[in-house]
């Protein structure tokens, strides 16, 4: 397992981030506080909602996702 801290400024930097995504064959969770939604979900994502760092959890091999998502990756 990876994780990454990323976040969203606006919503389509959400939809950008999920046509990335979706094109893995991968499992993926996104975790704010409590709360653990699918990361290939739109209505997820928004639930957690913009400018909140979220912990981004890849389950397999994603060195070509990293590179992908690199601009939602928070410091």
């Amino acid at each position: 397992m990876n994780s990454f801290n990323v976040t969203f400024r606006n919503p389509d930097e959400i939809l950008s981030f999920l046509s990335i995504v979706e094109k893995y064959d991968i499992a993926m969770d996104m975790i704010r506080g409590r709360f653990v939604v699918d990361a290939k979900s739109l209505l997820g994502l928004m639930n957690l909602g913009l400018n909140n760092v979220a912990e981004l959890r890849v389950y397999g091999d994603c060195s070509q996702l990293k590179q992908e998502i690199s601009r939602y990756v928070a410091a």
